[in-house]
């Protein structure tokens, strides 16, 4: 019988070179960036078209559990279980952890492995390698994917193809670290290929290599394995010996010293859409040479990446430039600067800002909050403050059961029928009605209905912050 071919979708990541879209809570692998779906759900879609393939594993950080299982429900798939991170610690140990999942569900079988924000334009070729790459991990193979590139590119490591191992795969060479630009020239003309961070393996192979090389690593996953626990459609990893694993990435613990990785030359469209200047590239343009997402007025101005996300954007005079708009953020900068975005959410973080950590919309299990309005220091000068949000809770949802210390809350319903618990009392509410909660009131907010609820949520005490919540029930099982 031929090995199950399973999907390894891995979900870390924080996409800091494409804020202010991109956020710790919403990172680009959760956007749509490239069509009008997320990357992940590009990335599922384009997985599930492949012969022969299984429902995947997702491999995602816990604080993104909820986000990832909405967008997989979105386009019809089920994955065979998600697993939580409830750290980072890099692609090694994520994908220990996956080979782990896989053997329990069949032994022999073979791991595609794919971060979920990469872009592939031709999905023909890319079918074609990954039936190249198979063959080679079914005889023993680690299988790798080195894109042939089209112009020198410094943000990306590079693969020295060695000797053919069958028709359209090769031994490697040699790995090379990110190139300065001129290098990065000789070894486009030399023939290297670009190291996709896409793989092919046996589940079985990929954890005696990382024993050879790394049984450190191997070790503590292992025992991370055996305290997991499964919640619903989760999969939970142990806390404490995850974070107790070294964080190191698959190419420097297993790639870079087994005998066995072996490369896949493949032009398949790649991209990891790793800065605005890379999705400038990759996107079709107008007649100026701009990419244009939302409500563009562009006047004397080409060669430019320009999106707006909720108002009317207008850019004049300016070439070359990346310029995006959200609700509560503008980035301007040329598009040869686009990799000091990161810089960007740096400063952002050492001034202890929250724009490089989630939007004005939040999304949670039960559905979303979206901030609206709040107070600042130089309108309320005394001890109290206020913030207005509006609330979407899914048909059938429920928040936590919860208290706020420093807080009172009140609620009005715009559309939708809300369930109320304030203490001992139930009520039920429909458009136009309110009601009030007090600080250190028990409380919880339910859909019982078959549409969305939307309300209106104005908050007032002396401190406003999300972590002013006492749970008390959870049927998300939040701390």
């Amino acid at each position: 019988m031929n090995p199950r071919l399973i999907p390894i979708i891995l979900c870390g990541g924080a996409g800091t070179r494409l804020w202010p879209m991109s956020r710790r809570l919403l990172p680009k692998q959760f956007l749509p960036l490239v069509s009008e779906r997320s990357m992940l759900q590009d990335t599922a879609l384009r997985a599930a078209g492949l012969e022969g393939i299984s429902a995947p594993v997702i491999v995602c950080s816990e604080e993104h559990r909820f986000l990832a299982a909405e967008q997989l429900l979105e386009i019809g798939i089920t994955p065979q279980t998600i697993i939580l991170e409830p750290s980072a610690r890099n692609t090694a140990p994520a994908l220990a952890v996956a080979a782990m999942a896989v053997m329990a569900l069949q032994p022999d079988s073979i791991m595609l492995v794919l971060p979920a924000d990469h872009l592939i334009h031709d999905e023909a070729a890319f079918a074609r390698a990954v039936a190249i790459a198979v063959r080679a991990a079914t005889a023993g193979s680690l299988a790798t994917f080195g894109i042939v590139p089209d112009k020198p590119e410094t943000g990306y490591g590079y693969i020295e193809c060695g000797e053919t191992l069958a028709d359209g795969c090769y031994s490697v060479k040699s790995f090379v670290e990110k190139p300065q630009a001129a290098t990065a020239a000789k070894l486009v003309s030399a023939g290297l290929l670009w190291n996709s961070g896409m793989f092919v393996m046996s589940a079985r192979r990929y954890v005696e290599e990382l024993g050879q090389y790394r049984p450190d690593i191997l070790a503590s996953v292992t025992t991370t394995w055996e305290k997991r626990s499964d919640d619903r459609d989760f999969c939970r990893l142990d806390a404490a010996s995850f974070a107790a694993c070294p964080a190191e990435s698959i190419d420097y613990a297993v790639m870079e010293r087994t005998t066995k990785a072996a490369v896949v030359p493949a032009d398949i469209g790649w991209s990891d859409v790793g800065s605005w200047a890379t999705l400038w590239e990759t996107a079709k343009k107008n007649q100026d040479g701009n990419v244009v997402r939302g409500d563009i007025d562009a006047y004397q101005t080409r060669n430019s990446y320009l999106r707006a996300e909720s108002r009317m954007l207008s850019v004049t005079g300016l070439d070359n430039v990346v310029v995006v708009e959200t609700s509560d953020a503008v980035l301007v900068t040329t598009r040869d600067n686009a990799q000091a975005v990161k810089d960007v959410v740096s400063r952002l973080d050492g001034k202890r800002r929250t724009e490089h950590l989630n939007h004005r919309r939040v999304y949670r299990p039960w559905g979303y909050y979206e901030s609206i309005d709040a107070s600042s220091s130089t309108e309320i000068r005394g001890a109290s403050q206020f913030q207005v949000k509006r609330l979407m809770v899914k048909p059938g949802a429920a928040l936590s059961l919860q208290l706020h210390h420093r807080r009172t809350e009140h609620w009005v319903v715009v559309s939708g029928v809300a369930r109320v618990t304030v203490g001992d009392s139930v009520m039920m509410l429909s458009r136009d009605q309110s009601t009030y909660i007090p600080k250190e009131s028990k409380h919880r907010l339910e859909n019982p209905g078959a549409e969305p609820l939307y309300l209106i949520e104005v908050q007032s005490g002396d401190y406003l912050g999300e972590d002013d919540i006492v749970r008390f029930e959870d049927i998300y099982k939040r701390a």
